[in-house]
Parts: C-alpha cells; structure tokens; sequence
C-alpha cells in the first residue's frame, strides 16, 4: 500500500513539471555580439605636400676648346651640399586592395653650393642648384590602411647659377663666368607615408600624413662656354659637364578624401 502511495505521489510530480514547463513561454535565444568590421579607407583621390630636406651634388668636368669641343684636360668631380624646400601635389588611385598608382608633380627651392674649378686653368668659382622641378609616377604597395611603400621615377629639370671665375691664388675676380644654366635629366627614387592620425594621442585631421624619400637625378651633359662678363664674348674655352644629383627629406602630406 506504501509503494502504491508513493508511486503515486511520484507520476503526479512528474505530470504536474511538465504541465508547468508546457505553460512557460519559448526561452529566450542566447545572445551573439555583433561581429567586428574593420573600417575600409580608400588610398583614391589628391594630396598637397610641402616639407624639404638635405640634397648634394656632384659633377664630372673637363675642359676643352669651344670649337671642335676637343678635349684640353682630364676628368675631374666637384660636388656642393646644402638644404631644400619642396611643394607640390598628385593624385593616386588604388588599384587593388594592396596596389597603388599616382602622378605627381614638385618644385623644390634650393641651396646646394659648392666650389667649382675649372680644370684646365684653375680658375674658382661658387656654383649653386637654386631650383628644380620634376613631374612623375609612382606604384606603391599598402602595408597597411594608413602605412605605404612606393617607388617613383620620370622627368627632371635644374637650375644652377652662374659661376664667376676667381683666382685660385686670392679669389681675385677674372671678368670670366659660365651663364646660368638649366638641365634635363630623369629621376628614380622611393620612400614611406605614414598616417599621422592618432600619433602620440595628438588631435590631427584624419588625412595628414608623413612621407620620407629619397630621389637620385642625372642630367644630360652639356658643354659650357667660359665668356667674358663684360661683354659675353667667348673666351675660347668650354666645360663639358655631367651631372648629378640626390635628396634625401619629409614632406607633410594633406589627402583630401581620406576617410
């Protein structure tokens, strides 16, 4: 009789739990976070730059007669040093997810100088890059959203002024120069950008940017009449001239559609 009563007290639990669990409503469904979606930034549109830096010079020369240009002396190297500023601007376009493309172009206001001797005479002058400018291309390769690697090239010019001719002995001036003059060359370099959001926790627009490049130039060689200043008749003599040229600098960059 005890085991019938228990039996009882026991299917009538189990009828009365699930009498109770089908009056419950549906549970709940567990909750997932929302999955995290990196932000995508887009390398496509137009910048300014400005910045400068430090470039030298160096240049083979050797004198010769101005008629038949039959060479006088041997080859000799001068170089100059100094700093630069820089401006200018480009457009790029990503190509891909990791490559990109651009044209540019930059004017650069200079003070490379450095001593010239003529090497047949030894006759000395100051000889000063003032200018340069260079239109180009360029591919890069995204690291990552807000850090890129390129590699750029194409056409350059320079400007250097003129050279008056001194004594070797006292620097006395001669009445002899060689006229400022403009090359044609190309040039191939390469550097870094880097965005500059966040840096160090300062509060900077979303779009500036740092860039580092170096950029080596060569120039068609020319060959330069010494005159005389007074009247600008040749003295007989000419330079033939190679040149070349390397920078090294920073620019700040502003990218007007970066987001």
């Amino acid at each position: 009789m005890k085991s019938l009563f228990a039996a009882s007290l026991t299917g009538l639990a189990l009828l009365s739990g699930a009498a109770l669990a089908a009056d419950l409503p549906p549970a709940a469904p567990a909750y997932k976070a929302p999955a995290v979606v990196a932000p995508s930034y887009s390398w496509s549109g137009c910048y300014i730059q400005g910045g400068g830096g430090y470039g030298m010079w160096n240049q083979d020369s050797s004198t010769e007669l101005t008629t038949g240009l039959v060479p006088l002396s041997v080859r000799t190297t001068f170089g100059g040093r100094g700093w630069y500023g820089q401006a200018g601007a480009g457009c790029d376009y990503q190509a891909t997810p990791n490559i990109l493309v651009g044209a540019f172009g930059d004017y650069s206001f200079m003070n490379l100088t450095g001593q010239y001797m003529d090497p047949l005479t030894g006759f000395v002058g100051q000889e000063k890059e003032s200018s340069s400018w260079a239109v180009g291309g360029r591919i890069g390769w995204i690291i990552t959203p807000g850090l890129m690697g390129y590699t750029n090239g194409g056409w350059t010019q320079a400007h250097f002024n003129q050279i008056n001719f001194g004594s070797l002995i006292n620097g006395a001036p001669l009445g002899l120069d060689i006229a400022a003059t403009t090359y044609n060359g190309w040039f191939l370099g390469g550097g870094t950008e880097t965005s500059l959001a966040g840096f160090f926790g300062l509060p900077l627009p979303p779009g500036l940017f740092l860039r580092s490049e170096y950029r080596f130039s060569t120039f068609a060689a020319k060959d330069l009449p010494i005159v005389f200043s007074a009247t600008g008749a040749p003295s007989g003599l000419s330079d033939h001239v190679n040149k070349y040229v390397q920078t090294i600098g920073t620019e700040l960059i502003y990218k007007f559609n970066w987001h």
